[in-house]
């Protein structure tokens, strides 16, 4: 069983999938660098989380 995450990530990562969709990609660490640039996140784990989701949003788009 996996984790859930909060509804405030899913929100803020599909509001950056829908506004920035052109510029990211499936990989984990150039999603991560961008995120750090657009949102201003305090704290690591937070921005790591959103990056994550944003990540999987993108390999989803992939997929179908």
């Amino acid at each position: 069983m996996g984790r859930i995450r909060q509804r405030d990530i899913k929100n803020v990562a599909q509001e950056i999938v829908r506004k920035y969709g052109d510029r990211l990609s499936t990989d984990f660490k150039e999603n991560r660098k961008f995120i750090e640039s657009v949102l201003k996140v305090q704290g690591k784990f937070l921005r790591n989380r959103i990056s994550g989701y944003v990540t999987h949003l993108m390999k989803q788009k992939v997929r179908a």
